[in-house]
């Protein structure tokens, strides 16, 4: 991801602090002493092989799981210490789009959205639709998916709908569980190519779990690894020469053919 003067500016303040966090589920470590700096403008990539707790680390910092230990703030505040309006007003500044959409089946795709709306707003009927129907434009989904059920579209389509769910109500920050999964080359190329637009025009923070090399070299600014229940962070160039085995593994395997391209370029 090219960086500017005034993205530079952005990257120094955190967004998301994490301090000596411990998961551990029964007899299985998952992370342990783990610390973190998600900054604030950036785009994070968060990788690792299977059971390292990726998800599990983005669950935890939206407060979906207790941790056995650790500090964690979100936008300055300490989520674990507030309770009430206090704790939903920090929550209505970030958004989060689940791996398979997290859609409700029975509601259309204007209904998801209008329901964040009405769970967090005041608004006027009228007023909550028409800022539900916005959020599906930006997301480039076309309107007449507005009144669809979720069943009744594409893959591609299901994740925009929840993008756009996850950008209701404006946040600062978004958390994205594999965001092109099961996405075919083209429809996650595009993907991509919409989260790097909407963070750049939105300032958006954006914390993604992914296994996507054509993503991470695509869009990311740093890349996070989760191995040994702890957290390498780098650029890609930096990661490339990280003498760890699976970061070797992952970055130069037969499979990393993004990887090879960028430094061909």
């Amino acid at each position: 991801m090219i960086s500017s003067p005034e993205n530079d500016a952005i990257h120094t303040t955190p967004a998301i602090t994490v301090h000596g966090l411990v998961n551990r589920f029964g007899a299985q470590w998952i992370h342990d002493d783990l610390d973190l700096e998600v900054m604030r403008g950036e785009i994070l990539g968060v990788i690792g092989g299977s059971g390292t707790g990726k998800s599990v680390l983005l669950r935890t910092i939206v407060g979906l799981n207790r941790p056995l230990q650790g500090d964690i703030r979100i936008l300055g505040e300490r989520l674990s210490a507030l309770r009430g309006s206090a704790r939903k007003a920090v929550l209505a500044r970030v958004g989060v789009l689940f791996q398979s959409g997290a859609l409700f089946s029975g509601l259309t795709v204007v209904e998801n959205i209008a329901l964040v709306l009405k769970s967090h707003t005041s608004l006027r009927p009228e007023r909550i639709d028409l800022l539900a129907r916005q959020k599906i434009d930006m997301v480039g989904l076309p309107q007449d998916a507005a009144e669809k059920l979720p069943t009744k579209l594409s893959g591609g389509m299901r994740k925009r709908a929840g993008l756009a769910r996850a950008l209701a109500l404006d946040p600062e920050i978004v958390f994205l569980d594999e965001p092109t999964a099961g996405l075919d080359p083209i429809g996650a190329s595009d993907f991509d190519s919409l989260i790097l637009e909407l963070q750049q025009s939105l300032k958006l923070t954006v914390f993604m779990v992914t296994h996507d090399l054509d993503s991470l070299v695509a869009i990311t600014d740093r890349i996070a690894v989760l191995v040994d229940n702890k957290i390498r962070i780098g650029s890609l160039e930096e990661l490339l020469n990280d003498p760890h085995p699976w970061i070797q593994e992952y970055f130069h395997g037969p499979r990393a053919r993004a990887t090879r391209h960028a430094i061909a370029g």
